[in-house]
């Protein structure tokens, strides 16, 4: 059986991921990433990168706890590894705080973190307005310097890299036998995909060294995530705002809310900020699907719309991905003998 041409579409932390796992778990694989950008310019680069994730209203809870704790037990790995500087990849600790206590106190995924429990009274008395909390270490992966190291390492498998726009399926049928897509809101358009849609992130990098712990609101909006030379604030949720620009009136809500949590922010000093689209929709599509290009059929794995939750589950889903792949190249082979 000779080499299969494999195109990953998409240079984010899903696409790279799922590029790497692919050369390094199916040795008889030709690898190639195609992207029009790639680290430091993709939307991944300017994520918080804190592992953790909401629910996917229409994904089945057990598929979303197995992405999870792939991906967990993968960045822990290396968290535990000498290469944990270069990948950016470390443990943090911390608090999920409530106003009033969640229906569901104890999450599907408190199991997968590290030392999840209830807050304490006297945890509480730091944020007075809130009546419930919960604590836990998770980890952070700062894609500035994890997508490089992903890249590296993908090279290093004998992946390909190629720089360039792909706009339609069918441009690539000729050159490959399998197809990844991981282009995120770019199936907007190169799948069709009308549940897919926008959901518009403005976040803060201030320096704040003090700040060891992040702070988490329970309704998502507001967090603080201490990293390795910043701590990022955050932050909005915009559905179908496509604004790329940073809204100075945003600015100031979310660093008043910060505030609000950790006071001594007040003194921080604002380093940066950072606006972003989450490809999002009711269920994060990875399946199968076959491309009728002419007289042939090319397999498609769809592997994208992880809304604010492509680091939390990058590596879960890249592995299931890998699977698909494999199923296919076993249907290639066992067709080419009949």
């Amino acid at each position: 059986m000779g080499r299969v041409r494999v195109a990953v579409v998409g240079a984010g932390v899903v696409g790279l991921s799922t590029a790497l796992c692919i050369a390094e778990c199916i040795p008889h694989c030709s690898v190639t990433v195609l992207a029009d950008k790639f680290s430091p310019d993709t939307g991944s680069d300017g994520a918080a990168g804190f592992v953790y994730v909401n629910k996917f209203p229409d994904t089945p809870v057990d598929r979303q706890k197995r992405w999870l704790k792939d991906t967990f037990d993968h960045l822990f790995s290396i968290s535990n590894s000498s290469e944990a500087p270069d990948a950016g990849v470390y443990l943090i600790s911390g608090w999920q705080v409530f106003r009033d206590p969640p229906s569901e106190k104890r999450p599907y995924w408190s199991d997968v973190v590290l030392g999840f429990r209830f807050m304490s009274d006297a945890e509480l008395e730091k944020f007075p307005k809130h009546k419930f909390g919960q604590a836990f270490t998770s980890l952070k992966c700062e894609c500035p310097l994890y997508l490089p190291w992903l890249e590296k390492r993908f090279k290093n498998a004998n992946g390909q890299v190629q720089r360039g726009r792909v706009t339609d399926f069918g441009q690539l049928c000729g050159n490959y036998d399998i197809i990844v897509n991981c282009t995120g809101l770019g199936s907007l358009s190169l799948a069709g995909d009308t549940d897919l849609h926008p959901v518009r992130g403005q976040i803060l990098k201030v320096q704040a060294p003090w700040l060891k712990h992040f702070i988490r609101d329970g309704d998502g909006l507001t967090y603080i995530f201490p990293g390795i030379s910043s701590v990022t604030l955050g932050g909005t949720r915009q559905k179908d705002d496509c604004r790329l620009t940073a809204d100075p009136k945003d600015r100031s809500d979310m660093f008043e809310r910060c505030c609000a949590l950790e006071p001594s922010l007040k003194k921080s000093q604002v380093l940066t900020e950072w606006v972003g689209l989450r490809p999002t929709r009711g269920g994060l599509r990875l399946e199968k699907e076959m491309f009728q290009h002419g007289s042939r059929q090319v397999p498609i794995i769809h592997n994208y719309g992880h809304g604010g939750g492509g680091i939390s589950l990058h590596w879960g889903t890249a592995l299931e991905a890998t699977q698909l792949v494999k199923e296919c190249i076993g249907n290639r082979y066992l067709a080419s003998n009949l």
